[in-house]
């Protein structure tokens, strides 16, 4: 497939002008990471923004993966024999992958069916003549192919070749594959049963030991959970529409009498079906059940990463981070405003009143001496317990205590990033030095852990991983480059997610900064080893220098629209922190006269924007959250209960919220509002502050079941 025909293909479908997608593709070839493209390349795409380019880049390779498989069918077609203009002419306009595979199948070299050995046997002739369907006596017919050398010992053993090949001949059928296809997208049941013997192993699945649904409605969570038993071999399950209906479909196509004839392709469109097109139908569906699951699961994944990432910081803060523990005792970090680790040691609060008393008073001496404005206790073991303790502590000025989720944190903790950082300290500071950065910073912190391992997705073991993998970089890599990136405090982690810098280019930057001090702007990125005028151009924008010499290098305006803002100010006859700190100067901009061939009136209102407000975060304000003081364990709930909580994870059956127990609760899709929901995105994101009453606990189970409505039993 041509490019030309590609791009046409792609504009088509998404309804938009041939010129957008091939600036994108030609973006996209050059290196062009997707937030660089959204965000500084407008005239050139008109305005797509991330999600329209991303799109345009994943039917980009679908497209190509289509027009490479029909190159190698043309070329098996050719080497056999079986080419012809109407043929090329048919693999030509396929467009889909199944429907070029239907096409190819009648010529694709076949092992040896029970089709093949009859037609081996000299029975084609009679199969084409049974599927005339004449009325012609079939057992006559039949006595002429009775050879007993040839393997055919019978009229019988004929009739029987005969409808053998018949059935191949309907499974290789275009249109009947099509026809059976859209039967079992549509109608198929997925049927889930538990392996006998298996009960009590797997217990975890009863739901679905005797499950029906079908499969055209069956939401992702189910059908990952059915395959995940499948796999654990607790579950076997079919994805089957009604026999009679389906073959009742085939009958209609292959079947035009009612003579004796007739019966025989009767018989033979039933075995085909039985034998050969239902399993290659349930392997279909299977195939796109999954990927459709697959695709909701992992767009529930990344958009639940995005809201994490996104969480509000507390900022450059002096914060004492605690990762808390019982017996082992809680390991404590003091760091300064850009997160240097300062001090560490293990505090024993949980060890009696005496020797708590006297361990609190560890606390507080750390807090005075290191000047801590803000304590980050993990919100793991002992977690609830450990922050009681540290807030009755009588500090001599405001410390903020706050609960960090540490989801990921002994992953970071284990990681080379980490033993580079921290090279002669153990697992435990490390942890604790990540759970106080995470108050912080959550971005910068996060993106040094496997987005996996953050505990925001479903089933993220099953899933296609090359597909998650792509989704959640790109999720990481618009969060990073939405925020933009202290150039001289980011990680080599961090910098490794700016558009277009690698992570030998990041490692370089750090290494440049660690050798001749803070960057004084961005122009001098350019002396930095392996960064050259491509990587320069995808990165600087990302990457902001604050207060440095030149206020622009502070803001997201790119360096390559500096001559622009530069032109405003001389117009106007003043310097650019004047256009900065003063609105009335911005409206007096006449942004027509700086209209060029590459800087249109949507990059001239990107530039005004953030002159208004240079480098602003997008992130919302930090808001200190407590929860229920006295409710720290299970044990501690009851039915009826109101309780703060925050929403640590989204699925498409709910959203599971932290009370401060150790244990998330589910609330329901059925219980999110006093409203029919659709999708509990719609009402909640990742880190929200909600309030919700206890339905349910089971103690046993460790389930706690919560509702959000404000009227109950509505």
């Amino acid at each position: 497939m041509r490019s030309d025909i590609i791009v046409k293909t792609i504009a088509s479908e998404r309804n938009i002008g041939t010129g957008q997608v091939s600036a994108v593709a030609g973006l996209l070839a050059e290196g062009a990471s997707i937030p660089f493209i959204a965000r500084y390349r407008k005239e050139a795409t008109g305005s797509l923004d991330e999600v329209a380019v991303a799109a345009i880049r994943q039917r980009m390779n679908q497209l190509r993966e289509l027009a490479a498989r029909k190159e190698a069918v043309c070329s098996s077609l050719e080497k056999n024999g079986h080419l012809t203009d109407a043929l090329k002419r048919k693999v030509t306009a396929a467009e889909t992958l199944a429907g070029l595979e239907d096409i190819y199948l009648p010529y694709k070299p076949k092992r040896r069916t029970r089709g093949v050995m009859a037609r081996e046997k000299g029975l084609e002739p009679l199969a084409l003549a049974i599927i005339e369907q004449s009325g012609m006596d079939c057992r006559a017919a039949a006595e002429g192919y009775v050879d007993p050398e040839k393997g055919v010992e019978s009229v019988d053993a004929a009739l029987s070749g005969g409808k053998d090949i018949i059935a191949e001949m309907v499974n290789e059928h275009e249109g009947a594959r099509a026809r059976l296809r859209e039967l079992f997208f549509r109608k198929a049941i997925i049927r889930s049963r538990v392996i006998p013997g298996k009960e009590e192993a797997g217990s975890k699945y009863r739901d679905y030991f005797a499950w029906e649904e079908p499969v055209a409605s069956v939401p992702s969570h189910r059908l990952l959970a059915i395959r995940r038993g499948e796999a654990e071999d607790v579950l076997s399950f079919r994805i089957l529409p009604d026999a009679g209906e389906a073959i009742s479909l085939l009958e209609r196509l292959f079947v035009t009498g009612e003579a004796g004839d007739s019966l025989l392709v009767r018989q033979a469109v039933e075995d085909g079906y039985k034998r050969l097109l239902s399993n290659a139908m349930e392997t279909e569906t299977r195939i796109m059940a999954r990927k459709r699951a697959d695709e909701e699961a992992i767009r529930v994944f990344a958009d639940n990463l995005r809201q994490l990432l996104l969480a509000p910081p507390m900022g450059a803060k002096r914060v004492m981070g605690i990762d808390p523990g019982y017996r082992t005792g809680c390991k404590v970090v003091c760091l300064d405003r850009q997160g240097k680790l300062l001090h560490y040691e293990t505090v024993y609060l949980h060890t009696g009143v005496g020797g708590a008393e006297k361990e609190t008073g560890k606390i507080r001496f750390l807090c005075e001496k290191y000047e801590i404005e803000a304590v980050a206790v993990g919100n793991g073991t002992a977690g609830r317990e450990t922050e009681a303790l540290v807030r009755k502590i009588d500090f001599r000025f405001p410390v903020q205590v706050v609960m960090v989720n540490e989801s990921g944190a002994s992953i970071y903790s284990a990681s080379e990033a980490a033993r580079r950082e921290f090279p002669d300290h153990d697992l435990t500071v490390r942890g604790a030095v990540s759970i106080g950065r995470r108050l912080m910073d959550p971005l910068a912190e996060l993106v040094k852990i496997d987005p996996k391992s953050i505990g925001v997705g479903q089933y993220q073991h099953d899933v296609d991983q090359h597909a998650l993998k792509q989704a959640l970089d790109d999720v990481v890599t618009s969060c990073v480059n939405a925020v933009g990136v202290d150039l001289n405090r980011a990680s080599m982690e961090l910098l490794t997610y700016v558009s277009g810098l690698s992570a030998g280019i990041a490692r370089n930057i750090v290494a440049y900064r660690e050798e001749n001090g803070p960057f004084p702007s961005r122009e001098a990125l350019m002396n930095v080893p392996r960064l050259g005028p491509k990587a320069f151009e995808q990165c600087a924008g990302f990457l902001r220098i604050p207060h440095a010499q030149n206020p622009l290098d502070a803001s997201a305006v790119h360096p390559e629209s500096y001559p622009v803002v530069y032109a405003m100010a001389v117009d106007l006859g003043a310097a650019v922190t004047d256009l900065m700190e003063n609105p009335d100067l911005r409206e007096k901009i006449d942004m027509s006269r700086y209209v060029t061939d590459t800087v249109g009136i949507p990059t001239l209102k990107d530039i005004l924007g953030e002159l208004a407000k240079p480098g602003r975060d997008i992130r919302e304000r930090f808001e200190p959250f407590t929860f229920t003081e006295g409710v720290e364990k299970i044990g501690d709930l009851a039915v009826g209960m109101r309780l703060p909580g925050i929403v640590t994870n989204i699925t498409a059956f709910g959203a599971f919220v932290d009370v401060g127990v150790h244990q998330d609760g589910l609330v329901h899709i059925s219980e999110m509002a006093d409203r029919f929901v659709k999708n509990p995105a719609d009402v909640v994101r990742v880190q929200q502050r909600v309030t919700v009453r206890v339905l349910a606990v089971d103690l046993d189970r460790k389930r706690i079941s919560l509702s959000m409505k404000k009227n109950p039993g509505k």
